[in-house]
């Protein structure tokens, strides 16, 4: 069971590691979607001109991360949520449907 755990966290730290790794200094390589369209865009249009701005600019790339990953959180929270009062709604749906069921027989 050891060499088990022991064999899950080596993989874990290596499927974390190398990508990194392999990317080099490169910092193309971690830039997001949003980039890298702006740049297939210039590519093929270079006259394009975008059809409206943002409504809010973060200062700096920090506070887009900060934004990004608390949207995320607050996703992963509403999920969470919904996951939980289903499994419950579930778990109290199947006891009362037990419990009528033995009421039933008890006559």
């Amino acid at each position: 069971m050891k060499a088990r755990t022991t064999l899950i966290w080596v993989a874990i730290v290596l499927l974390t590691v190398m990508p990194l790794w392999f990317a080099g200094e490169t910092p193309a390589a971690f830039s997001g979607a949003d980039f890298r369209a702006q740049q297939a865009i210039g590519t093929i249009a270079p006259n394009y001109k975008p059809w409206f701005a943002p409504l809010f600019e973060p200062p700096s790339g920090e506070v887009s991360s900060l934004l990004f990953a608390l949207q995320a959180a607050i996703g992963a929270v509403v999920i969470g949520f919904w996951l939980g009062m289903s499994v419950a709604r579930e778990r109290e749906r199947r006891c009362a449907k037990q419990d009528a069921g033995q009421d039933t027989h008890a006559d």
